[in-house]
């Protein structure tokens, strides 16, 4: 968890915060009561990352499987297929 603070003297844990462009600056989107944004002093690390590619995916042959399945279901071939009859 990351301590965040106002200027107000507010502090506030944070688990989860999302990085945001506001003002020509990268900051952290964690709002005070205030309605202030929260600053974090930085902390030694590296940060954990999900990374949510398709080329990662556990379930890549299953997820081949049904895109096949699916063109063959809903695409120009059965399309076709169907036409002719």
């Amino acid at each position: 968890m990351t301590l965040y603070k106002c200027e107000c003297g507010q502090q506030e844990e944070v688990y989860k915060a999302k990085i945001i462009f506001k003002d020509g600056n990268w900051v952290a989107d964690v709002v005070c009561e205030c309605n202030q944004l929260m600053k974090a002093e930085p902390v030694e690390g590296m940060p954990t990352l999900i990374r949510t590619e398709d080329s990662l995916s556990k379930n890549k042959r299953d997820d081949k499987l049904w895109s096949k399945a699916k063109e063959r279901l809903t695409g120009d071939q059965s399309y076709n297929s169907l036409k002719n009859n």
